[in-house]
């Protein structure tokens, strides 16, 4: 019998142990967990997303980007969706769709409600409230999904003004979501359209992780003009990585009409110290800012400059993607990748 309990307390001693080891790689997960600043999925393997964005709710017909920015090697796609109050509302059918899209080409599905964008600011944008309240109506789809996606509330909730209450707002929008019962991970961006410029986002970020009963929170920030010296990025990310907060670049460009950002330095500081990004964006851009575009009119044969940069580069999709491993024990998909050919002169 002394033997039995030395043979059972040696073997807690090493599951505890292997928990301290591996963070949550000992425990049964339904899906992603966050621990010591590190994103894990649900075998718990440490994840880091090597993506890009995809506007999906202005080009619902582009299906085939999936399938493509798949094969150009990314891990990760975060998917444009509107709640109806700005744009064309994605229904939870069409949720269900992008998400069962995202695994067929076994990619992890980064879902935001854009219609958030610049609020305070911004003619149009609805408050984080409204945006859970959208994602509430749609639980439906994304029940069970908790293994292949991450729930981002709201896109650059706050503008350059009025932001004042972000950390309220996220933490309340946050209970709502756990309280309705959703247990994804959940990803939260900055104030000053996504930039946090005024580190609010930044400083209350323990505040905002500790107010989630789950403490299962990824922080995003957005790299554009703000961000135009290894100095500031490496500062930022920094801040997040000592007191073990999980950061991720949420969207970032080699240029915008704000400044250059120093692309070089995000892919770099990203590499060195394991923390994910994902790339705006990946077609149909407008506004005057149609060089963020990574395909040209979505052809993946037709990269653009940025695009092969993003995807081909030093520190790029290629080099530094690997597949989440949820996705290892699955088949491939029985279809190749659909490819558009150039049209012939």
């Amino acid at each position: 019998m002394r033997k039995l309990f030395a043979g059972v307390g040696a073997i807690l001693l090493a599951t505890v142990a292997a928990v301290f080891a591996f963070g949550p790689s000992a425990q049964a997960a339904s899906g992603f967990t966050v621990s010591g600043g590190k994103l894990y999925d649900a075998n718990g393997n440490e994840f880091i997303m090597r993506g890009v964005n995809h506007a999906h709710t202005w080009y619902a017909h582009q299906t085939s980007s999936f399938a493509n920015i798949k094969a150009l090697g990314a891990n990760t796609v975060r998917v444009v969706l509107s709640s109806g109050d700005r744009w064309t509302r994605n229904s939870a059918e069409d949720v269900t769709n992008v998400i069962g899209l995202c695994k067929a080409h076994r990619l992890i599905c980064v879902l935001e409600v854009h219609d958030t964008t610049g609020y305070g600011e911004q003619s149009g944008a609805v408050s984080l409230d409204r945006a859970v309240d959208y994602w509430l109506s749609i639980a439906s789809a994304l029940n069970g999904q908790e293994r292949f996606v991450i729930v981002n509330i709201g896109n650059e909730p706050y503008g350059n003004q009025n932001y004042s209450s972000w950390a309220t707002d996220t933490s309340n929008a946050i209970r709502r979501l756990r309280t309705a019962g959703l247990t994804h991970t959940i990803m939260v961006d900055g104030p000053n359209w996504g930039q946090d410029w005024s580190f609010t986002m930044r400083d209350a970020a323990p505040t905002v992780f500790d107010a989630d009963p789950a403490r299962n929170i990824v922080f995003s920030i957005h790299m554009y003009g703000v961000f135009d010296t290894a100095a500031e990025i490496s500062d930022y990310l920094g801040r997040f990585r000592s007191r073990q907060l999980p950061i991720v670049v949420g969207e970032f460009g080699h240029y915008h009409s704000d400044g250059d950002p120093d692309e070089d330095a995000i892919l770099s500081y990203t590499q060195a110290n394991g923390i994910g990004w994902l790339g705006w964006s990946w077609s149909g851009n407008g506004g005057g800012v149609e060089y963020l575009d990574m395909a040209t009119n979505f052809d993946p044969n037709q990269l653009t400059t940025w695009g092969q940069r993003l995807f081909n580069g030093t520190n790029g999709i290629r080099q530094t993607s690997r597949q989440a491993s949820v996705y290892d024990s699955l088949p491939p998909p029985t279809t190749p990748p659909p490819t558009t050919t150039p049209p012939t002169s």
